[in-house]
């Protein structure tokens, strides 16, 4: 496996040659930021990164990520276009060396929680959700933890009308669509696309989620055999469903997972967590059963500490201090050292 690091560009708070002084870490995941989604990337940005990445002495093999615009997941007749610009993406990714994209395919919101700056007994703060502070939410008028800036009202509620005619089925659908539309030039690359799990795994203001649960993985497989149509193994995602068994699914799909984010959930009733240290003991996802899995499946992907506690006064972008995380990929170093040598 290679530890990377995820990495916002040369707007992120934490400089590479911090990340380069993270024991074992080959490289970061980054992705370029100022260009409107389902347009195509410049290459000398590309480039631009690259060149960062590799005067720090890191490699820049996974880009997390290309996000995929709505007309694609809603099957709006630009998405041949958009497709075409995506596959455009990847074989640009491609003439710079990269060699995994994550990325997803939820409607609207690609990640949820009730609260950004939850602070935990010991008074570190991490991100949380909570049942009954979803359900008072007001839905025709949408205020959400990180994503006040993403939409304004009158978008936001345009574009779940959008999505009231779409089933799960339908949206299924154009995910094999977009596939179908790509792989072309990830055989052309032999870039790996590793599509990012539902944050949380379920169903939210009514918008469908398909990408969740094993039996989903099953059936996206089955559609779309192409061994570049591979996983981001997201255990805080797919920890989010209990009816998950993450250490079962690491077995058997460690040869289509090229990415994984290993992180650490602490439940505190049936639906509510928060987000806690990488180690198995902080929580109830079991990373150890987890890196054995992997290693024992075979995996040799890409593996990142993701979202980490804000430790020792730090006060970064929620989920993605440096220390927690630093923590975290050393905790994940030293696990799988440990699994890989008694094999």
């Amino acid at each position: 496996m290679k530890m990377t690091f995820r990495w916002y560009g040369e707007k992120d708070s934490i400089p590479l040659e911090y990340i380069k002084q993270i024991q074992n870490m080959s490289g970061v995941v980054t992705a370029v930021y100022d260009t409107p989604v389902g347009e195509v990337w410049e290459l000398d940005k590309i480039k631009r990164l690259k060149e960062l990445c590799d005067k720090a002495g890191l490699e820049m093999e996974v880009i997390e990520s290309v996000p995929v615009h709505e007309d694609i997941k809603l099957g709006k007749p630009s998405r041949d276009r958009l497709i075409a610009n995506y596959a455009e993406n990847i074989r640009n990714l491609g003439k710079v060396g990269v060699k995994c994209i994550c990325y997803n395919f939820m409607p609207v919101f690609d990640w949820f929680r009730t609260n950004l700056h939850y602070v935990q007994p010991d008074g570190s703060v991490c991100l949380s959700y909570s049942e009954a502070d979803f359900n008072k939410l007001d839905k025709h008028n949408l205020r959400l933890p990180g994503w006040d800036e993403s939409y304004t009202s009158e978008e936001l509620n345009g574009l779940l009308a959008e999505y009231k005619s779409v089933t799960h089925e339908k949206l299924f659908e154009n995910l094999v669509y977009f596939l179908n539309g790509i792989m072309p030039a990830c055989d052309e690359t032999g870039i790996n696309m590793a599509i990012h799990p539902d944050d949380p795994p379920w169903d939210i203001f009514d918008l469908p989620r398909i990408v969740g649960k094993e039996e989903d993985y099953d059936r996206l497989f089955k559609a779309v055999p192409n061994k570049h149509n591979g996983i981001t193994f997201c255990t805080g995602s797919l920890g989010a469903g209990r009816f998950n068994d993450l250490p079962k699914m690491a077995a058997k799909y460690a040869n289509r997972i090229y990415f994984a984010h290993l992180r650490q959930l602490k439940f505190t009733n049936e639906t509510d967590f928060y987000e806690n240290g990488h180690q198995t003991s902080c929580g109830n996802v079991d990373i150890y059963e987890i890196a054995k899995a992997l290693v024992k499946g075979g995996f040799d992907g890409y593996i990142r500490p993701d979202h980490g506690r804000n430790i020792w006064g730090e006060d970064g972008k929620p989920g993605y201090g440096l220390y927690d995380r630093a923590l975290g990929a050393a905790y994940l170093n030293g696990l799988f050292e440990a699994v890989e040598k008694n094999k």
